[in-house]
């Protein structure tokens, strides 16, 4: 089967390893090197940034961690074992270090500006960096063109890393903007990628991670209209996010905080819903929307966790 998966965030990169844990495709000595991954994972970039004159791309870099087995598990991005002595040096020249980059995470983001400036696309940097890091699947940008989200708020718009990082998504989000989307293409390979046996949307946060992904021009249009299976898995269990602020966006945008009013947000997408059984009670509800709810326990935890939930949609597909 092949499989791809839309993601963002903590929630996607954890999806991302389960179901490459689940489909068996982690590389061995006897595995051919130019054999068809059976995952490619489309990664939100409206959150990428530049500081410190150097590129960021925090969604891939947290899937590639993770994917990679080097990802910080307490904190859920980042690399494990980190230092900071380059932070602090930055800091004691006076620079504003309200950002963290660990020193080895800062390796990433040179490699990254460094082949970027010499004219490689950012889907071909991420090959690379996959490859150096012994990731199997493909980690497909869903662009390569500039790609910005912006957040409405009672203070005015904000850039993304200064309302989720900076200002740690306290402010109330009245609207987005994802600038450059209508000029945006997919990168290569990415519209391709929609047509596999089973899509999945990760229970990443519908409007920071998942939104941004379907404004690039042709993406929900190629979902909408995707030949094979087409799942969500709900960020919001029993009402709360498990992570970030799904929640809060939800209410402050006029929707339902709830597995139903994800599934509002999904319905013209997806074929399943599927939900957590804290959640069982909205199954029927769910299923009015003319979706197929699957409910089970949506909650990932480590690696064993992840491959469960995984091994779940799969039977589904």
């Amino acid at each position: 089967m092949n499989v791809t998966l839309l993601a963002g965030g903590v929630g996607g990169a954890r999806l991302a390893h389960g179901l490459d844990l689940a489909l068996g495709a982690a590389p061995t000595s006897t595995t051919p090197v130019d054999d068809e991954p059976a995952l490619t994972v489309v990664v939100n970039v409206g959150d990428d940034t530049d500081l410190h004159g150097l590129a960021i791309s925090p969604d891939l870099d947290t899937v590639l961690y993770t994917l990679a087995g080097l990802n910080d598990e307490d904190r859920g991005w980042g690399l494990r074992g980190e230092s900071y002595a380059t932070l602090g040096a930055l800091q004691d020249l006076g620079e504003d270090t309200w950002f963290t980059l660990g020193d080895r995470d800062l390796a990433t983001h040179i490699v990254r500006t460094a082949r970027l400036r010499r004219g490689e696309p950012l889907s071909a940097v991420t090959a690379h960096l996959a490859r150096s890091t012994g990731v199997r699947p493909r980690v497909l940008p869903v662009t390569d063109d500039r790609l910005a989200t912006l957040v409405d708020t009672p203070s005015g718009r904000l850039g993304f890393q200064e309302y989720f990082v900076g200002r740690q998504h306290a402010d109330a989000v009245l609207g987005l903007h994802f600038d450059g989307a209508d000029a945006a293409r997919p990168a290569p390979g990415v519209l391709d990628a929609l047509a596999a046996e089973l899509v999945v949307v990760a229970p990443s946060n519908p409007f920071l991670s998942i939104e941004p992904l379907l404004a690039v021009r042709g993406v929900r249009e190629s979902l909408a209209t995707a030949p094979g299976r087409r799942m969500a898995v709900s960020p919001i269990v029993g009402g709360q996010a498990i992570k970030g602020p799904a929640a809060q966006i939800l209410e402050s945008l006029g929707h339902e905080v709830s597995a139903l009013g994800v599934a509002r947000i999904y319905a013209d997408l997806v074929d399943v819903m599927v939900i957590d059984e804290r959640d069982a009670g909205l199954a029927g509800p769910v299923a009015d929307l003319g979706l197929t709810v699957h409910v089970t326990d949506t909650i990932m935890g480590g690696p064993p966790g992840r491959e469960r939930l995984a091994r779940e949609l799969l039977a589904l597909a």
